[in-house]
């Protein structure tokens, strides 16, 4: 076979997932082809978490579309504490919740939002990404993907549980993903919870106006309906 040939790692699945023209869940279907492509029990064991959490209706109790955002003030990745109420007095805000920086997924989903980042701001959009991990692993996110928007940390997923969005993976996904992630060291705690990847778009009296809200976390709102959302929110 020649090297040319070789199929690519999953690393150059990602990469070829960052650098592909195409929607954000095209791309991120890319990586969850390489998954299972390389590693069959383990997009197996995927689809059997999300067939338990769609059975369980995750999130779905979650914030609606006429909901008002529940307040939040969270540490950003400088030790600054960020409030709802001081992002929206700049503007309409995009809330998205991100599993770790260790997510393959979660990496591109921000880049996604990262290529926008211009169009955001033109439409005076504000970008808060919120994840369940200690200062240095959301600084070292904000800064693989080149986000200008802050990453906030939401220790023990305290925020993400309040809206309904936090869920534990379960035994099976424990044992499997701990082999390569140590998320007791990335978030501080040895519970095993992480947030469902959803995404809040939220009008300047803190209406929500758009969600996504899916416990597939290979899926998420598609950037061109971000912008759609934020220009319906201004």
């Amino acid at each position: 076979m020649a090297v040319d040939d070789q199929p690519m790692t999953f690393e150059q699945s990602v990469q070829a997932a960052i650098e592909l023209d195409a929607p954000l869940n095209e791309r991120l279907a890319v990586i969850a082809a390489a998954v299972r492509r390389l590693n069959p029990g383990f997009a197996d064991a995927v689809d059997r978490l999300v067939a338990r959490l769609e059975q369980q209706e995750a999130g779905a109790m979650a914030p609606a579309p006429g909901d008002i955002m529940p307040a939040f003030l969270l540490p950003d990745d400088e030790g600054r504490l960020v409030g709802l109420g001081d992002i929206l007095l700049r503007g309409p805000a995009v809330i998205t919740f991100q599993r770790g920086h260790w997510c393959p997924y979660c990496r591109l989903n921000a880049i996604g939002i990262v290529e926008a980042q211009q169009e955001i701001a033109a439409l005076g959009g504000q970008v808060v990404a919120i994840m369940p991990e200690r200062r240095r692993f959301a600084k070292a996110m904000k800064a693989a993907v080149g986000a200008d928007f802050p990453f906030l940390t939401d220790m023990d997923n305290g925020y993400a549980l309040s809206l309904n969005l936090a869920i534990w993976i379960g035994t099976e996904m424990e044992r499997l993903m701990g082999v390569a992630y140590d998320l007791p060291n990335y978030q501080g705690n040895a519970s095993w919870f992480l947030p469902i990847p959803a995404t809040f778009v939220v009008d300047t009296n803190g209406v929500i106006t758009d969600r996504f809200v899916d416990p597939d976390y290979r899926r998420r709102m598609d950037i061109d309906d971000l912008v759609a959302a934020l220009r319906r929110a201004r």
